[in-house]
């Protein structure tokens, strides 16, 4: 751990695919969703503060949250949230963490996390981050954690690296191409290829290395989050960042930078790690009955049932037959009775819920 390591924990999504326990309100981030007696985000917070100092993890968060941030992480000050006025995906939140950072100190050392994600083996964990922390340190290269692919999950976007290239450690490899979640038997070649790994959205870098990048291949949105040199970590930070995020293009940081780059990276990484991004990803969690039903809840009775996933409020009682491999979430004011294997479809679900008469649904 050392003073020049600083994390960014990305906060501000609303989690819609685990609809309807996930609600724009109160996204998945901020919820206990493994039954552990903790969130998402605390687990996440503890994860990152055994790597660097606890003043240097900074939450990037949709000002709605703030208050919620505050409220589940008290170990922060308030300095430490960064609202965003709008949703502008991930380069622009990343922009402007790294010129804050910057103005604090330019010789930052950034790891990049989504605050939603699972990692079962936590020594693992840290030692592929220090390997990453190391590479990006000592090539100034933009790396991203690259997770060995178990399935051929078409939910998830895969990197294809170059087995042969020469770096300072085995598991750090030259990326060749990124593919954005593809279809069922692309994925399949992918992993019988041996040379592609899951995207985990977790990204690691020198400060200095990112503000190059933007400079380079993403100007339209560095340049905006430059100006503001002079606001940054003074009372007239929030007004900048309000008047930019008016004019500031909504752009991932994947495709505006990552996929440009010609000196991206990537750490084959083995951690037990999941991004909690569906229903599904979470069965794959969540101890299971001998018919292979997970339960969440401590009341529901399944009959003839299997390989089902069932979330339900505490106390509340829910009797269900004849369920094979399906979805079902209870709560106070929504029931969803989907089949796993359509899970992707209820993004589309949650999509016409905004678009009806039902928008306090969500």
């Amino acid at each position: 751990m050392t003073k020049n390591t600083y994390c960014v924990i990305m906060a501000g999504g609303i989690g819609s695919r685990f609809w309807p326990i996930s609600r724009t309100a109160h996204p998945k981030q901020f919820l206990d969703i493994l039954g552990v007696g903790k969130t998402l985000i605390q687990q996440t917070f503890e994860r990152y503060n055994s790597l660097c100092p606890k003043e240097n993890i900074l939450v990037v968060t949709n000002e709605i949250y703030k208050n919620l941030v505050l409220e589940q992480l008290p170990e922060i000050k308030e300095e430490q949230v960064l609202c965003e006025p709008s949703r502008r995906n991930t380069a622009p939140c990343l922009a402007y963490a790294a010129y804050k950072i910057n103005s604090i100190n330019p010789n930052a050392k950034m790891i990049v996390a989504p605050s939603d994600h699972l990692v079962l083996k936590e020594k693992k964990f840290a030692e592929t981050i220090n390997i990453a922390l190391q590479a990006a340190e000592d090539s100034g290269c933009l790396i991203t954690l690259g997770i060995k692919p178990s399935r051929p999950d078409t939910g998830y976007g895969y990197i294809q690296f170059d087995e042969k290239s020469k770096t300072y450690h085995r598991k750090v490899k030259k990326v060749k191409t990124f593919t954005e979640k593809p279809s069922f038997q692309m994925a399949k070649k992918f992993i019988e290829s041996g040379d592609f790994c899951w995207n985990s959205g977790m990204f690691i870098w020198t400060v200095k290395s990112i503000l190059n990048a933007f400079d380079r291949h993403l100007p339209e949105v560095g340049d905006l989050f430059k100006e503001g040199a002079k606001h940054y970590n003074t009372s007239r930070e929030m007004k900048f960042i309000h008047d930019t995020y008016q004019v500031c293009k909504n752009i991932s940081i994947d495709y505006g930078i990552m996929e440009k780059a010609d000196n991206v990276y990537v750490v084959l990484s083995d951690f037990g790690w999941s991004d909690l991004g569906t229903w599904g990803s979470l069965y794959e969690h969540i101890k299971r009955d001998t018919r292979g039903n997970a339960i969440i809840g401590n009341r529901a009775k399944l009959y003839d049932s299997k390989t089902c996933i069932i979330n339900a409020p505490k106390d509340k009682l829910v009797v269900l037959q004849g369920l094979d491999d399906y979805i079902v979430v209870d709560t106070e004011d929504a029931l969803l009775v989907c089949k796993k294997e359509d899970e992707q479809k209820i993004k589309q679900f949650v999509n016409d819920i905004k678009i009806g008469k039902d928008g306090k649904y969500l």
